[in-house]
């Protein structure tokens, strides 16, 4: 994948003209519940407000109405245990290109309905992500689909990196951006746009200390896989993305690991007091915020919450906990 280039700031200012007609801008609210237990000015960017519920659709429609003619006609595929999915069958749906999703056998069923309910084939086989997506790669080669990566693909780079040029066209004085990491294509879409636009904005990443593989690469500057043990689907994969990481490398100020349960009561915290469902990595970034709150008192902080994909089964026993 070292011949993929990485997108650049216009590449994100390009997709935001693209995905426009189809995607409006999400919420970016104030809480002061949230502001008190952090002790900063916090800015909750609600990418759990996106149509598929989640911030990796910006991408998907960003590549997918950019498939030649070839392309469309052969079909798309992806590997996701959820939100990478839905992007891809969401944007399918919407250019009018079939499409197949592999997914872990036990994915969350919440995102496996609404694939299958935007019109894609979903093939559950194996343990985690990192099975769909040698099952994705397979296929792809077999049947000559158009394989969408979830991390190794510059448009969609450039379309979730637009949820970052979203937060500081609406509050240009954020400081700092927290951003929760599963393969790196909103954490390194994020440090496209914030260092372009101030180069002083510190941009952190957070990933479940139970799936280290992005966090690992990142530290050791050199791509590394870890067990994939985490709770957090979101968040979940074994193997880092060489694409993403070169960004990561080169602009990320800082890289924070939580816990799950870290994790699960930073989920709780975030359903309670914005009134709305976020899932696990939807609230990695609130929990790497309240971590490291010593260090962020007095800035000003955006908080990327990713997505709002729980099921019942996860909501239940997150609220009995």
């Amino acid at each position: 994948m070292s011949e993929l280039k990485e997108p650049t700031f216009a590449d994100v200012l390009d997709a935001a003209k693209q995905i426009r007609p189809y995607l409006q801008p999400t919420p970016l609210r104030r809480y002061p519940a949230l502001e008190r237990l952090v002790g900063a000015e916090v800015h909750v960017k609600h990418e759990n407000d996106n149509p598929t519920g989640a911030f990796k659709v910006r991408g998907g429609v960003n590549l997918v109405s950019r498939l030649s003619d070839g392309e469309r006609s052969r079909g798309v595929i992806a590997a996701s245990t959820g939100n990478h999915g839905q992007s891809v069958a969401y944007a399918s749906r919407l250019f009018g290109v079939s499409a197949i999703i592999c997914a872990p056998a036990a994915a969350n069923p919440v995102k496996v309905e609404a694939m299958q309910d935007l019109g894609a084939e979903v093939i559950l086989e194996g343990e985690r992500y990192d099975d769909s997506r040698l099952n994705a790669d397979r296929l792809s080669r077999e049947h000559g689909y158009r394989y969408i990566h979830s991390g190794d693909e510059p448009l969609l780079i450039a379309g979730v990196g637009t949820h970052t040029l979203e937060v500081l066209q609406e509050q240009p004085q954020v400081d700092t951006i927290i951003v929760p990491i599963g393969g790196g294509s909103g954490a390194a879409g994020a440090c496209i746009v914030a260092k372009s636009v101030n180069p002083e904005i510190r941009v952190i990443g957070v990933q479940s200390d139970q799936a280290q593989a992005a966090y690992l690469s990142w530290k050791s500057r050199e791509l590394r896989e870890a067990p994939n043990r985490t709770r957090a689907e979101g968040l979940a994969t074994a193997t880092p993305f060489e694409l993403p990481q070169r960004t990561l490398r080169r602009l990320l100020d800082d890289f924070i690991l939580v816990s799950d349960d870290e994790i699960d009561a930073a989920t709780a915290v975030m359903i309670e007091k914005t009134r709305t469902l976020v899932e696990a990595a939807g609230a990695a970034a609130l929990a790497a915020a309240l971590k490291m709150r010593d260090h962020l008192r007095g800035r000003k902080v955006a908080l990327i919450c990713s997505g709002g994909n729980i099921s019942p089964a996860q909501l239940k026993a997150l609220l009995a906990s």
